[in-house]
């Protein structure tokens, strides 16, 4: 809920248009709140899950800005978890030419700054570019690392339907990453 989801004090809603986030995200909510949550569509291709019910906005609010605080000090899998989840929302491959890259695009610079001391946890070096509100990943050793220990979530997709599509159809953002590595090798 924290990237591509909005809590506020009527609830929280997810919005992406990956079908596997939005299973993770309400099994996630299954161990939280008992009720079902709201889905649809909000434009051609995009939809939201929604929780609708003021406590739990509130409830999630406050976990929310814990878990922002509290990231860097929990246990090494949690900060994983926390980095794939920003990743999968959030991140793409560039991969053009001979120029690799991981990139997470995010309007809150705290919390890219946040992303690139999580990730500096798992010695993969990034810098945060505050003109493009982004977190990049460049060079083999950083890129290879972050596969190996962070990674994307398996069966996240990229929209291949976007108009500025390098790729022209939807791809699994872990097999553009396999291709990016492999890359470095031919």
């Amino acid at each position: 809920m924290i990237f591509d989801g909005t809590i506020n004090k009527n609830g929280c809603v997810y919005t992406n248009r990956n079908t596997v986030l939005h299973s993770q995200v309400m099994l996630g909510m299954k161990e939280l709140y008992p009720f079902s949550p709201k889905k649809y569509e909000s434009v051609p291709g995009v939809f939201k899950t929604a929780y609708h019910n003021v406590e739990l906005g509130a409830y999630l609010k406050l976990k929310a800005e814990e878990l922002i605080e509290n990231i860097t000090q929990m246990k090494k899998e949690l900060r994983r978890v926390f980095l794939r989840s920003f990743f999968d929302d959030e991140g793409s491959v560039y991969f053009i030419g001979k120029r690799r890259a991981v990139r997470g695009y995010q309007h809150n610079i705290k919390i890219l700054n946040l992303i690139k001391k999580l990730l500096t946890g798992f010695n993969i070096n990034s810098r945060v570019g505050e003109k493009f509100n982004e977190v990049t990943i460049t060079r083999f050793e950083n890129i290879d690392r972050f596969a190996r220990e962070v990674n994307f979530t398996e069966g996240v997709m990229i929209n291949g339907n976007r108009s500025n599509s390098v790729w022209k159809k939807s791809l699994e953002k872990r097999l553009i990453l396999k291709k990016a590595l492999a890359s470095y090798q031919a």
